[in-house]
């Protein structure tokens, strides 16, 4: 049987979706940068949303927290205009936070690429130690 999606579920969709094009669109910040919506959490009586975000391009931590202000800065403004185009009895309150998943993500890929080139350059001095008895 197919899932059924929460209102909630439909409305953080929707909210995502509307959001991406808005901040894009209409954020002049130049704080802000490129930003990628990852994920929208909307409470369950709508009346609240958290934005989750990623920044395009390499950002120390006092430029992502600039940037997360300025979006928290703009979230009255967002908040409008998302009310203007999503139709709802109640337009949540938008806060933005840093997705931190994607640095975690590259952090680990880096330690597994690490993890498998000890691994090689290891089985390769195996063999090497292995040839150099035979002879």
């Amino acid at each position: 049987m197919p899932r059924e999606f929460t209102r909630a579920e439909r409305v953080s969709d929707a909210v995502q979706q509307e959001l991406a094009v808005l901040i894009r669109d209409e954020v002049r910040d130049p704080r802000v940068g490129m930003v990628s919506v990852t994920d929208v959490d909307v409470s369950r009586d709508l009346a609240y949303a958290k934005i989750h975000v990623t920044f395009v391009g390499d950002r120390d931590q006092q430029e992502i927290d600039q940037a997360v202000r300025a979006l928290n800065g703009a979230a009255g403004y967002l908040r409008k205009l998302l009310a203007a185009s999503i139709k709802l009895r109640v337009t949540p309150k938008l806060t933005f936070i840093y997705d931190e998943s994607g640095r975690r993500g590259q952090h680990l890929s880096a330690l597994i690429d690490y993890a498998m080139s000890t691994q090689d350059a290891d089985k390769k001095s195996d063999t090497e130690v292995a040839g150099s008895k035979g002879h």
